[in-house]
């Protein structure tokens, strides 16, 4: 009873076998020394206390399970496949409700009689009060992912044991149960609690779909790439667009993280678009990624609409003529390999990339791609590689925002048998090890956490990879080529990003011009759209060319490819013309439909998709003594309501058109509107 005045923190301070097999102190954790702090002062636990772990019976543990519903068999699920990925590693895979209690739990037969004995099994109470210092009740009470190792067990009946644990929360961020894994090995488990924490993100989202089946689900995050992965943020809406639940990740994406701040708000509060915009026939959310930018701060977002289950919404002459792709099916697959001649389509600077890119070929030095989200540097990367290695080596992509960051160690150099517990019996070969012999594509390589940075440097000098647990270097031979969105030079000078490698990526860097700038968009228009056909005779009319032509693209080739795919999807007949496009694209339509009557009157009735109601331009045509031709005039009109529906708004105005502020305040003063007048 010694330690029961004071906490015994040395006894917590251990040394611990590192996967390098170096030894190495591991400092305490704040959640630690606050638990054992309750075991004393609190609970008045004895740490030398002999008791086995109590159980609930039969009924109450019935009832604790039935609170759970549907969640329960969503959880079990996920359990069954954490099993499978920590297969021989002794685990135990548990999951308890907010008390502490275990509600189910699937072991490894091997460890049954030690997982009995150290009362794991179903109906125990785990809660700190019952049994100290310990990941299930010290999750369900610090309700964050907790490692809790040998001896940072408060009582000493548990030094033996390893246990990894991660909260799940429900749809309004109460705590709904713990995911836990637990083992008797001597090694910690930080790769097994990064896979525990995965789980039970997952658990959530699945969870959250399930409860809001009947309702308008909107999953949204910066990458579109994301979108359906556990980083998804997710809001239910109601009819009319009022937020009725978010998950952790649509909190933490706006900057907004009580659970109760989203409850409530209506989605031009956070968008600059509403339900209606979302379900209109021009936007088509519920089938390709949408652009929204957030109403604050303007940051954009991709983001796919799921329709209430059993819906009575209607698309009426929405209904597309054939079937489409539904929400929550896995993307098409991405664009074939293309030869790297064909990549220019007249370009000068593609052209200039494609030589700088021949160039290297056979030399090593890497190659990294620069440019915009979406201007096709996984496309390039591959035309590269079919050059280089031909078809027959491998190709291996990492996006390096898309892993998260505590498998992304793993997954990159891959790791021994016994490495962690959890490990795959044989170990796993990480991403380099399987490009030996090809090509490594690291991308959103800015987005690399700064510790893999040094273990990068060292493979890329070095030419070989030792895996995590592993001893003997394995030797490799790959191109590599990196590609990022973010300027490296200012995340050098951030220290956000290690010079040394940015030196060493560096070998040639070639940036991609994003699509507005292109001077073969007509061409690469025309190609992608028969690519997307797929062989049947659609074409698009001269003035919806005009429009797709004199369109910004912000989202460069990922949003044309999209717009793309969903005119073919709805399209009437085998022309696509001007009221076949999205709605984003209404500034440009007008404009065009004017330009396209003064070549073609004829053509008025057929391509302007105008209503009866809607002004003339010709009633424009002098403003205050300013003459202006019918395209300005038609320009003006679009402005002049952009800037009504937006309230007079600059800002949201500007984004609606997709143009900079500066852009719309020179417009305005040419086309003589004045807010002040």
């Amino acid at each position: 009873m010694e330690r029961q005045d004071i906490p015994d923190l040395a006894r917590l301070a251990r040394p611990v076998v590192d996967l390098d097999h170096s030894v190495k102190p591991v400092a305490v954790q704040p959640f630690i020394i606050r638990s054992w702090h309750r075991c004393l002062h609190e609970f008045g636990l004895d740490p030398d206390s002999d008791q086995p772990v109590a159980r609930v019976d039969p009924d109450d543990l019935k009832i604790r399970r039935e609170r759970l519903g549907r969640s329960r068999a969503i959880a079990r699920e996920e359990m069954a496949s954490l099993d499978q990925q920590l297969a021989g590693s002794g685990c135990s895979v548990l999951l308890a409700d907010p008390d502490g209690v275990v509600l189910d739990l699937i072991g490894d037969p091997a460890c049954r009689d030690s997982a009995m004995a150290h009362g794991l099994v179903q109906g125990a109470n785990w809660s700190e009060r019952h049994r100290g210092t310990n990941s299930l009740g010290t999750c369900a009470i610090e309700q964050q992912p907790v490692l809790v190792h040998h001896s940072e067990h408060f009582l000493s009946r548990h030094v033996d044991l390893t246990g990894s644990a991660a909260p799940v929360f429900d749809h309004e961020g109460k705590l709904l149960a713990v995911l836990n894994a637990s083992s008797f090995s001597r090694m910690t488990q930080q790769h097994t609690l990064a896979l525990i924490e995965v789980s039970a993100r997952m658990i959530e989202n699945r969870a959250f779909l399930g409860h809001f089946r009947k309702h308008y689900v909107l999953r949204f995050h910066s990458h579109p790439e994301v979108i359906g992965s556990v980083r998804e943020g997710i809001l239910a809406l109601d009819e009319s667009g009022r937020v009725l639940a978010a998950n952790r990740s649509a909190r933490a994406l706006l900057g907004l993280t009580r659970t109760d701040v989203l409850a409530g708000r209506t989605l031009p509060m956070l968008f600059n678009i509403g339900i209606e915009g979302l379900l209109s026939r021009k936007n088509r959310a519920w089938l390709a990624p949408l652009p929204l930018y957030e109403a604050r701060h303007g940051n954009r977002f991709y983001s796919l609409l799921t329709l209430p289950k059993n819906s009575s919404f209607s698309l009426a002459t929405n209904t597309p003529r054939q079937s489409v792709q539904p929400v929550n099916a896995p993307p098409r697959g991405g664009f074939p390999i293309v030869h790297l001649d064909k990549l220019q389509f007249g370009e000068p600077r593609m052209a200039y990339n494609v030589q700088c890119a021949r160039r290297v070929l056979n030399q090593d030095i890497p190659i990294l791609l620069m440019g915009e989200t979406g201007t096709g540097k996984e496309v390039f990367a591959k035309a590269v590689h079919a050059e280089y290695a031909g078809a027959g080596r491998p190709f291996v992509a990492v996006n390096c925002v898309a892993i998260p960051e505590s498998l992304i160690e793993s997954e990159l150099f891959g790791y021994a048998s016994g490495a962690f517990t959890g490990a795959s019996r044989g170990g796993q070969r990480g991403k380099i090890l399987q490009a030996h012999g090809g090509t490594l594509f690291l991308d959103e390589i800015g987005d690399m956490p700064l510790l893999l940075q040094a273990r990068l440097l060292r493979v890329l000098e070095e030419r070989e990879v030792v895996p995590l647990g592993g001893e003997s270097p394995v030797k490799i031979d790959i191109k590599l080529i990196s590609a990022t969105h973010r300027n490296l030079k200012e995340l050098v000078a951030e220290g956000k990003f290690r010079e040394d490698l940015y030196y060493r990526l560096q070998g040639i860097s070639l940036t991609l011009p994003p699509l507005r700038a292109r001077r073969d968009r007509q061409a690469i228009i025309g190609h992608l759209i028969t690519l997307e056909a797929n062989g049947a005779p659609v074409r698009l009319s001269a003035a919806a060319m005009k429009c797709l032509d004199a369109y910004d693209w912000p989202g460069n080739f990922r949003q044309l490819r999209n717009v793309l795919r969903t005119i073919l999807a709805l399209r009437e007949g085998d022309e696509i013309n001007v009221r076949d496009l999205p709605e984003e694209f209404s500034a440009c339509s007008a404009k065009t439909a004017v330009q396209m009557t003064d070549e073609s009157p004829a053509a008025e009735a057929e391509t302007t998709g105008f209503g009866q109601d809607e002004p003339e331009a010709t009633a424009m045509d002098e403003w205050e003594g300013v003459h202006l031709s019918a395209p300005e005039a038609a320009e003006r009109i679009v402005i002049l309501q952009t800037l009504k529906d937006s309230r007079w708004n600059m800002t949201l105005t500007a984004k609606r058109m997709f143009i900079s502020r500066n852009t719309l305040y020179r417009k305005m003063k040419n086309l003589s509107i004045d807010l002040n007048g």
